[in-house]
C-alpha cells in the first residue's frame, strides 16, 4: 500500500507496533532494514519505551491512546490488551490489517462496524513455524539484529513479571538458572 507524499512521490505506509517490548524491539530492526516506517505505541506515560523505540529507528513513538501522524498500512498488537484492537483498526487505512500477535489477549470489546469497514482485516497469529524461524535466522545477521536483555535469576521470576507489567525495563527479560 502506498500513499502520496507531500512531494508528489509515492511511498510505503508505515506499520504500527502496539506494545514495545521483547518482540517489537527485534522486529523494528528488521522493518527498518527493509526500509519500512515504524510507529511505536506504548502505555500512556511510558517515556522510556518511547525513547527506546525512537533510538531503534521508529518514525514516531507515543501513547496507545494517541493517533499516529498518518494512517498505517498495518498494525501489530504485541500487548495482550484486547481494547487495542478497535484503536488499531481506527489507525489503519482502508484495506489495512491489524494482527493480534500474542498468545493470549484480554477480550476484544464491541466496536462499530465503521472501524472495520473498507476492507480492514483483523487476524491472529497462532504459532511461529519452522519456516518463519529459518527465514528470520537467515536475515538476522544481515540486519544485524541486536537484542537488549535484562536478566533475572530463576528464583526471581515473580519479580521479572512484576517489572514487565510495570514497564521497568526495555527489551526482553531472560530468566537464568
Amino acid at each position: 500500500m502506498t500513499q502520496a507524499h507531500a512531494t508528489g512521490t509515492m511511498r510505503a505506509m508505515g506499520i504500527g507496533f502496539y506494545g514495545f517490548g521483547a518482540s517489537a524491539h527485534i522486529l523494528i530492526q528488521v522493518c527498518r532494514w527493509q526500509r519500512r516506517s515504524v510507529y511505536a505505541f506504548t502505555r500512556p506515560g511510558d517515556r522510556a519505551a518511547q525513547r527506546f523505540a525512537l533510538e531503534l529507528g521508529a518514525e514516531w513513538a507515543g501513547s496507545s491512546d494517541e493517533r499516529p501522524p498518518e494512517p498505517l498500512e498495518a498494525a501489530i498488537i504485541f500487548a495482550p490488551v484486547g481494547s487495542l484492537v478497535p484503536v488499531a483498526l481506527r489507525a489503519v487505512a482502508s484495506g489495512g490489517t491489524v494482527v493480534c500477535g500474542g498468545i493470549h489477549m484480554s477480550d476484544i470489546p464491541s466496536f462499530p462496524y465503521s472501524d472495520l469497514w473498507q476492507e480492514r482485516v483483523v487476524r491472529s497469529v497462532a504459532n511461529l513455524t519452522r519456516r518463519d524461524a529459518a527465514e528470520f535466522l537467515e536475515i538476522a545477521p544481515r540486519v544485524p539484529v541486536r537484542t537488549t536483555v535484562t536478566t533475572y535469576p530463576l528464583e526471581a521470576a515473580g519479580e521479572a513479571l512484576e517489572d514487565l507489567r510495570a514497564g521497568r525495563f526495555t527489551g526482553a527479560a531472560v530468566l537464568v538458572p
